[in-house]
């Protein structure tokens, strides 16, 4: 029986970080887009990245990126938009 399939007091709760902050989600993946939607109002532009592990760079999540949350919970921070040339 799939995780998801479980009954609803039995449910695994996958978890990811976003600035910080835990996130549940009872299904196993997540979309980039499910990851924006947690950003405040105030963060609605910002770019999100995913976090990698050794020298490896981090990541540009697009909202059609999709994460699998199974083995460690991931985490993600919020940027803001680059104002270059501007004083």
């Amino acid at each position: 029986m799939k995780p998801e399939e479980l009954p609803p007091e039995k449910k695994v709760k996958y978890q990811y970080f976003l600035d910080g902050q835990k996130y549940e989600s009872d299904t196993s993946s997540i979309s980039g887009a499910t990851v924006r939607s947690k950003l405040p109002p105030e963060k609605a532009g910002y770019a999100i990245y995913l976090e990698s592990h050794g020298h490896d760079p981090d990541k540009l999540v697009q909202d059609s990126d999709n994460f699998s949350l199974e083995k460690n919970p991931l985490r993600f921070y919020s940027v803001p938009p680059a104002t270059f040339g501007n004083a």
